[in-house]
């Protein structure tokens, strides 16, 4: 079975049409069990999330903040399996009909087996795979095996990202470019700053691919600076924050589907 990259290419033009940049959402699977992460997933759609992200939890997520590291936590201690990640992504699929990626680092996938990681993630309907600390150098099975399976591959770029480096990236990469607003880890920030559109439009010299802005984003206003200059804009750990801030689970997704709202109507200039 072929993955879903078309439809996230079609997501993402689809924003472009209406003059706005796509909505991307992060959760990591099993948060706060793998059944209510289903649902706090298909919840960021419901609630105006274009395409989601669902993350592999994982022991040492060096690219991950404070926040999104506790949740991975809870997930791993309640025994997450990566079999529990392909079915989050295979539910909130099918529940929605949107486009969702998986983003983890390399190490799960490499023991897993490549091959049968892509297979199964495409079997699922997802539209591709973000990894974060696999190099391009040594990228060449995973991107045989995500295009023979038609899943996106999704490389990041950062400030310090030298316009040669930001070139050689962008080449090898599917789906669109993740550009992490700045130096650091994931979280929230009051600020985007100047970093984020100066990496956006290095990288769109280099790229015809979409590129979308990701860490620090957590509020409609926010959300409205960045979508005025990148093709999507990312937030994650403002919908973790949702969830462990609530008293209970249901309260929680009606966080996260409300913050989905107010992002979405940021991107659309209503911030």
């Amino acid at each position: 079975m072929s993955g879903n990259i078309e439809l996230l290419s079609r997501a993402i033009a689809g924003a472009r049409e209406e003059g706005r940049a796509a909505l991307v959402g992060y959760l990591p699977a099993g948060f706060p069990t793998v059944d209510d992460g289903v649902r706090a997933v298909t919840a960021m759609i419901e609630g105006g999330c274009d395409i989601v992200e669902v993350g592999l939890p994982h022991s040492d997520p060096v690219l991950d903040g404070p926040v999104i590291q506790t949740a991975d936590d809870i997930a791993l201690r309640g025994g997450i399996r990566i079999t529990d990640v392909i079915r989050t992504v295979r539910e909130a699929h099918a529940a929605t009909g949107a486009p969702v990626l998986c983003m983890t680092y390399w190490n799960p996938v490499d023991a897993y087996g490549v091959e049968r990681f892509a297979a199964d993630l495409a079997a699922a309907g997802g539209a591709g795979c973000i990894l974060p600390d696999l190099p391009v150098e040594e990228a060449d099975v995973w991107r045989k095996a995500a295009e023979q399976h038609g899943l996106a591959t999704v490389f990041v770029v950062a400030p310090s990202s030298r316009d040669e480096r930001l070139a050689k990236i962008t080449a090898a990469g599917s789906g669109f470019v993740y550009a992490a607003s700045l130096m650091g880890v994931t979280g929230t920030r009051e600020s985007v700053g100047h970093e984020a559109r100066e990496l956006v439009r290095r990288t769109r010299a280099v790229t015809e691919l979409p590129v979308c802005v990701g860490l620090g984003v957590s509020d409609a206003r926010q959300a409205q600076e960045v979508g005025s200059f990148a093709d999507g804009v990312i937030v994650g750990s403002a919908f973790v924050k949702r969830l462990l801030d609530a008293p209970d689970v249901e309260a929680g997704l009606a966080g996260v589907r409300a913050l989905a709202g107010e992002l979405a109507a940021g991107v659309r200039g209503r911030a």
